[in-house]
């Protein structure tokens, strides 16, 4: 049974649910590649190095990808701003790349906020510290109307 987590950020919650979404690309693919970099590069670098070397490890398995993809942030119906999402898999998985000793709540909002921007459901955030992390999530697109009304 998949499990859920509420978040509450400002004043609306989000529900992030964990669940099998893409599972076939994120827990074989993309979680191999992350650790074969891992082994390779070990900790220490950043971002963008770990971000160029999984580009290639997923190249070499088969999929494809697009760094530093740009991503505009509205509000009523106005744009207001833009991220970079360091990695968009087939238009249907987001990347966020870390080196950090521990993956933190605001790199979970972060990634939800990239879902808020976007149709995308899938994420993973995958974290270069001294041990090797990732976190996989999914926002539903019926749950971010939701959430948007709130």
């Amino acid at each position: 049974m998949p499990s859920a987590i509420m978040i509450k950020y400002a004043s609306t919650r989000f529900m992030i649910k964990d669940n099998f979404l893409y599972s076939d690309i994120t827990a074989v693919i993309i979680i191999k590649a992350n650790y074969n970099v891992y082994n390779t590069l070990g900790f220490g670098f950043l971002e963008r190095v770990y971000e160029n070397a999984i580009m290639i490890e997923l190249n070499k398995l088969g999929l494809s990808g697009e760094k530093q993809k740009q991503i505009d942030v509205y509000y009523d119906n106005e744009k207001v701003g833009l991220y970079f999402a360091d990695i968009v898999i087939e238009n249907k998985i987001i990347v966020e790349l870390k080196a950090t000793e521990i993956i933190s709540v605001e790199h979970e909002i972060q990634l939800v906020n990239y879902f808020k921007a976007t149709d995308l459901e899938v994420g993973l955030l995958l974290n270069f510290g001294r041990q090797p992390e990732y976190k996989r999530k999914v926002l539903l697109n019926e749950l971010k109307k939701k959430t948007n009304k709130a």
